[in-house]
C-alpha cells in the first residue's frame, strides 16, 4: 500500500495533467467551460476521482459529463505517460457540488442578516414591558428603617427580648 503523501501528490498531479489535457490536447467545444476542482486517489494508486465544475446550467454540466466520460481514453493515456506509475489509474469524473454548497450558503448568510437587521430594527422603537426600572435603587434601600437583618422587630415582646437570641 502506499502512503498517503504520495497519494496526495499523485492527485494533484493527475489534476494538473488532466486540466491541461483538456486545454491542450482534447478538442470538444462542450468541454471549453470545465474547471478541473480536485482529484483524489484511492490508498492502491488504482483509481483516481477528478471533480470538475461547468459554467453554466444543468444542461451544460450534462453535456459536459459526456464529453468527459468520452475523452477519458486520451486523458488516462496521458496521466500514464506522464506520471510514470506502475499502474495508470482509472478515471472518473465527477461534478462538483462545493461550489453550488457555496453559493447555498451565501444566499442563507444574507437571509439571516436581513433577519438580524429586522429583529434590531424592531428592537429600536421598543419599550419595556413592566416598569422602566424593575430594580431596586439605593433610594429604595434608604426608606428601610435600618433593618439590616430582615427581621420585623415588631413581631417579638419585651420578654422574648430579655431572653436573647438562644432562647435561654
Amino acid at each position: 500500500m502506499a502512503d498517503t503523501a504520495r497519494a496526495r501528490r499523485l492527485a494533484k498531479r493527475i489534476a494538473q495533467i488532466v486540466a491541461s489535457g483538456l486545454e491542450h490536447e482534447v478538442k470538444d467545444p462542450r468541454l471549453a467551460m470545465v474547471t478541473i476542482t480536485d482529484a483524489r486517489v484511492t490508498p492502491d494508486l488504482r483509481d483516481a476521482t477528478v471533480y470538475y465544475t461547468v459554467f453554466g446550467d444543468d444542461a451544460d454540466y450534462a453535456s459536459t459529463a459526456a464529453a468527459l466520460n468520452s475523452a477519458t481514453g486520451v486523458l488516462r493515456s496521458r496521466v500514464g505517460d506522464q506520471t510514470g506509475v506502475r499502474f495508470t489509474p482509472t478515471l472518473t469524473f465527477v461534478a462538483d457540488t462545493v461550489p453550488d454548497q457555496a453559493r447555498r450558503m451565501e444566499e442563507l448568510l444574507a437571509k439571516a442578516k436581513e433577519a438580524d437587521d429586522e429583529v434590531a430594527r424592531l428592537a429600536s422603537g421598543a419599550v419595556p414591558a413592566g416598569d422602566a426600572d424593575p430594580y431596586r435603587t439605593s433610594a429604595d434601600t434608604e426608606d428601610d428603617d435600618d433593618d439590616t437583618d430582615g427581621v420585623d422587630d415588631e413581631d417579638f415582646s419585651d420578654a422574648d427580648v430579655r431572653r436573647g437570641p438562644q432562647g435561654g
